[in-house]
């Protein structure tokens, strides 16, 4: 929590410096931030939102469980974001650049519940 946002950031061993927008600020993306939390289980993620959005089982709504992935964004082509549930509507997430590490209620968000996309649990 708090760990600033970084393009690109993140791996399996914490924060790192991003590339492109995120050259120059240590921490992570979305995509990086969950590929580190996996990885503590043991679960080896790819860093682009895309991809682990297919590494996985997708999961029902109502059977999410703390740790899966949570998608949003991207329309009909790859999803633009990913967060890990928490619980009840609670998501920690990287949002965007000048942002940091932070718990949000996606449930209590009309731009997060408009742009939903699916639960996927790694491993």
């Amino acid at each position: 929590m708090g760990v600033s946002f970084s393009w690109g950031g993140g791996s399996a061993k914490g924060p790192t410096i991003g590339i492109g927008r995120g050259a120059g600020t240590r921490g992570f993306d979305c995509s990086g931030l969950t590929l580190y939390a996996w990885s503590k289980a043991g679960i080896a993620l790819t860093h682009y939102t895309g991809a682990q959005f297919r590494q996985g089982r997708r999961i029902p709504f109502r059977a999410r469980r703390a740790g899966d992935l949570l998608f949003f964004g991207g329309g009909a082509g790859d999803p633009t974001h990913v967060a890990l549930f928490l619980r009840d509507g609670l998501m920690i997430h990287a949002p965007r650049t000048g942002d940091v590490v932070r718990k949000t209620n996606f449930l209590a968000s009309p731009y997060f519940r408009s742009v939903y996309r699916g639960v996927v649990r790694p491993g």
